[in-house]
């Protein structure tokens, strides 16, 4: 990723225009990788809520929603200027915004989307916790070193063997989507003893006998830590603060449409999906659990940044989150 990243960069800083003009007519967003974590990004698709608050600001424009998934695939996206706003985990965020800072085309991030746990689940017998990990086991992770989940188990590894072993679990890490390592899971594939995935996946992986769950990321967090969050360029947003606002006045639209009809929002979320596979009911009880949160204000980032600019994957250490905001995010009660 960062090899890719220092590609793209180099070529963004030297085309990039400096000529001032007005606000753009027309915002490209890929839809990210998703799922409950981008289901924001739906609610805003279907009920045109960017469209009705770029009119209201006197600034109309029109939406491309592209199909475009995977933390390498959004940033390249963003800094080649096919797109403009982009959703990752906070891991890739903390990538881009490091590589990109003082740069001018530095990227900061919008506000949060969402915030829930990954969950690590596991059929193997000899797996009571992580540290249970043997050589020939392999956790699906959806990128390995640098997802959520391989992230999180860094942290623990420095934290139960010190920071010469920090990287001791990534050997034991295969990449594969979600949905690839539900089926890995649940058809007894020897060659996956334990998927960290997140909801829905995680909902229908413990509904099976056999299957349990033994970390959170919550666990390691110490609470409640953003899922997806959404970032631009510093160039794009000075260029057009009033798009900029309804995307952000969107976005805070859709957070409490999701919380005012979860039956709605399940239906978006379903047909995002591909309309099959699971019941509305199934999505509505999963939308009702507590530790599912749609917020646009950062949870735990800070934990992510610290332990990553403590093992040199961050060459910037932030001083506090809201040196990685925009100021229109500065009133909110982040971490």
């Amino acid at each position: 990723m960062k090899r890719i990243l220092g590609m793209v960069l180099g070529a963004a800083i030297a085309t990039f225009p400096i000529t001032v003009q007005a606000e753009t007519k027309e915002l490209r967003v890929p839809l990210g990788a998703g799922g409950f974590g981008f289901l924001p990004l739906h609610m805003m698709k279907e009920h045109k809520l960017i469209e009705k608050h770029s009119a209201a600001a006197g600034v109309p424009v029109t939406v491309n929603w592209a199909n475009v998934g995977g933390p390498s695939v959004m940033n390249e996206a963003l800094l080649s200027g096919s797109a403009d706003f982009i959703s990752a985990g906070p891991p890739a965020f903390l990538t881009l915004w490091d590589r990109t800072k003082g740069t001018p085309i530095e990227v900061k991030a919008v506000a949060g989307m969402s915030s829930m746990p990954m969950y690590l689940n596991t059929t193997a017998e000899h797996l009571k916790t992580l540290d249970d990990i043997k050589a020939d086991d392999k956790i699906a992770v959806t990128a390995v070193k640098v997802s959520i989940p391989s992230i999180i188990m860094q942290m623990h590894a420095l934290q139960k063997y010190g920071k010469g072993e920090v990287f001791r679990f990534d050997r034991n890490t295969v990449s594969m989507t979600h949905p690839d390592g539900v089926i890995a899971m649940l058809s007894g594939n020897k060659q996956i003893t334990a998927h960290y995935t997140s909801p829905p996946f995680h909902q229908r992986e413990i509904k099976e006998k056999g299957v349990r769950t033994i970390q959170t990321t919550d666990d390691i967090m110490g609470g409640s830590t953003t899922f997806t969050m959404i970032s631009t360029t510093e160039r794009f947003q000075k260029a057009n603060p009033k798009v900029f606002g309804a995307f952000l006045a969107a976005l805070k639209e859709s957070h409490q449409m999701i919380a005012a009809d979860k039956q709605g929002a399940a239906k978006v979320l379903l047909d995002s999906m591909g309309g099959k596979g699971w019941e509305i009911s199934e999505l509505v009880a999963i939308l009702n659990d507590k530790d599912i949160k749609y917020t646009t204000a950062p949870d735990n980032l800070m934990k992510y940044a610290e332990f990553m600019n403590s093992i040199g994957t961050l060459k910037n250490k932030p001083a506090n989150w809201k040196e990685m905001f925009f100021p229109e995010m500065h009133d909110q009660s982040g971490s």
